[in-house]
């Protein structure tokens, strides 16, 4: 099957890249010329465990075509699936789609044979309405179907979640005629066990939405109960673990730690209060969960700022700056908020990441340092701050690199035994377990 993906951002590479694994001809088409070059040569725009691999093995065995010709892909092929960026507009409540409806205009103008135009970028409800509108003024509606199809891919394991995804989502309203080519497309997934879901296309957008948003609530709910495990003396592990073996609930998204970041959460709760609010509906639970996720990195601040005790000869070192782990994304991370917060109160801080240097701190480069080896930050700092949970930050032997100084840690993502610091003369603290200064 002749598949184009319009984009070649996360979802766009990451979709088109497993779809010519597994047999199919994929267009991957993007604007950014530069970028299309370093894609033919081996060389991806984003961090992704595995996904060079992939791209290398696909493009050599001519499965996959990186190019700019954006015509030539729509009329070579039977499904288009745009996956270009829908970023926050710039009053920040919803999303923008004018990159959307850009392609759609362009696709409405080529459609040379029947095509299945699928929505793989996340779009508020309705959107796949106006982009059947666009495509209407040149051609007859027999002549395409547009289709919902959202992604539910993780940043770091975005592979596996495609190979082995919990369901797959189709919204159409023709049925009939789109469901028996999108099963075929979607056949190696669903030999495998996954749930094949058809719903109506405008049903699936809200699917997408109302997930994240969740999911977001999960994260908000288990950090409002470590702020009230830290004031009682609790450990809010226990708590996580009592209430995550309900089956009703489960233990996914019930970790306690910074708040929640990255591309998806902060921008589809926003546009999904929008959503609401044109249509006169209070979404109350999601917008307290927007705000008490915006609070969240000022109180880690502040608890930083108690714990250094206004000394501010005392050097500050965080481990991982990005939102999450296996991923080099910064957007929406806590650490974009809390360490200008500290640069502000006149602190020195260095940073280690394992995906390198990040452009977005240069404003910084007085009072920020990047150091791009974990042991020289442990060695050189008073204060660790653990803020990404990477593999290699979960078994350090802080006690051999403190030499012989004090240390103070500060582990956003409870991945320490608070008991395997006693009498080594580190203090440490954590996220919703007895929080003592």
């Amino acid at each position: 099957m002749n598949i184009c993906f319009i984009g070649s951002g996360y979802v766009g590479l990451v979709s088109g890249v497993l779809f010519s694994d597994f047999g199919n001809l994929v267009y991957c088409v993007d604007k950014d010329k530069k970028k299309i070059a370093n894609l033919e040569n081996g060389k991806i725009p984003i961090y992704e465990p595995g996904l060079e691999e992939l791209v290398i093995k696909n493009f050599k065995a001519k499965k996959i075509k990186f190019t700019t010709d954006l015509i030539k892909s729509i009329r070579q092929s039977q499904i288009i699936f745009i996956a270009v960026g829908t970023p926050s507009s710039k009053d920040g409540s919803s999303a923008d789609l004018s990159g959307v409806f850009n392609v759609a205009r362009i696709i409405s103008k080529n459609i040379n044979s029947y095509k299945i135009i699928v929505t793989k970028s996340t779009v508020p409800l309705g959107t796949g309405d106006k982009i059947e509108s666009i495509l209407k003024l040149n051609n007859s509606s027999k002549k395409f179907d547009v289709v919902s199809n959202p992604e539910f891919l993780r940043e770091g394991d975005a592979i596996r979640d495609f190979r082995f995804p919990d369901r797959v989502v189709i919204g159409t309203n023709n049925p009939d005629k789109v469901i028996p080519i999108m099963k075929s497309l979607y056949a190696p997934i669903i030999n495998k066990g996954a749930k094949f879901l058809v719903v109506e296309r405008r049903a699936a957008e809200l699917i997408k939405y109302a997930s994240n948003a969740f999911l977001a609530t999960k994260i908000t709910f288990i950090n409002e109960i470590a702020n009230l495990c830290e004031k009682t003396s609790i450990n809010i592990d226990d708590i996580a673990l009592g209430i995550g073996s309900d089956a009703r609930i489960g233990s996914r998204f019930l970790r306690a730690g910074p708040a929640y970041g990255g591309s998806c959460f902060p921008k589809d709760t926003k546009a999904l209060v929008k959503t609401a609010r044109n249509l006169n509906i209070d979404l109350s639970l999601v917008s307290n969960v927007i705000k008490s996720n915006d609070k969240r990195s000022s109180l880690i601040l502040s608890k930083i700022l108690k714990i250094l005790k206004n000394k501010k000869n005392q050097k500050i070192g965080f481990l991982g700056v990005t939102f999450k782990a296996n991923t080099d994304d910064m957007r929406d991370s806590s650490s974009l908020k809390i360490i200008p917060g500290l640069i502000k109160n006149g602190y020195n801080v260095s940073y280690y990441d394992p995906t390198g240097k990040k452009d977005i701190f240069n404003q910084y480069n007085s009072s920020l340092e990047y150091i791009d080896n974990l042991s020289d930050l442990v060695t050189k700092s008073d204060l660790v701050v653990i803020h990404t949970e990477w593999d290699e930050f979960k078994s350090i032997n802080f006690i051999e690199l403190k030499k012989n100084k004090k240390l103070i840690i500060f582990d956003l993502r409870n991945l320490y035994d608070p008991k395997s610091f006693l009498n080594k003369k580190i203090k440490y603290f954590s996220i919703g377990r007895p929080f003592n200064v």
